[in-house]
């Protein structure tokens, strides 16, 4: 259950191992520039939030980890006509086939998530409020854009 505030509303923090937590969710183009940014509380599954980042792009592949392999998700993006290159986790029954070559590109979301923890406020959490986190990350994000 997410931690809420004094008025109730959800201020994306949640209990994870570590103690309070929040995750950033990211989808980068092709050069790892930000396109769509979100986050959640730290427990959340990072797949609960794909369908609604998707929404607003159209990409022509999606890269993403294994957290992102559930048959609901590649069935959506087969739907809309993008090409899943997400690894079959491997508890799957049915294993897929996944373009190892297009998947090393991966990486840029890495690189861009390392640039993205490399302020302080970010890494930290030193804002309660979830819009004011949101504001923070998306700044960084145009910082890092712009250089």
């Amino acid at each position: 259950m997410p931690e809420l505030s004094k008025r109730g509303t959800d201020q994306a923090i949640g209990r994870s191992r570590g103690g309070l937590s929040t995750k950033i969710h990211a989808i980068c183009d092709a050069l790892g520039n930000p396109v769509e940014i979100d986050i959640t509380p730290g427990q959340d599954a990072d797949i609960n939030r794909a369908d609604q980042m998707l929404e607003n792009i159209d990409p022509d592949a999606f890269l993403a980890d294994r957290a992102y392999d559930a048959d609901r998700l590649i069935d959506r993006l087969t739907e809309r006509g993008i090409t899943p290159v997400i690894p079959p986790k491997r508890n799957r029954t049915m294993q897929r086939e996944t373009d190892f070559a297009l998947y090393r590109e991966r990486n840029l979301v890495e690189r861009f998530f390392n640039k993205l923890k490399q302020f302080r406020a970010i890494a930290t959490r030193y804002d309660k409020l979830k819009s004011t986190f949101l504001a923070a990350v998306q700044f960084a994000s145009i910082i890092i854009l712009l250089n």
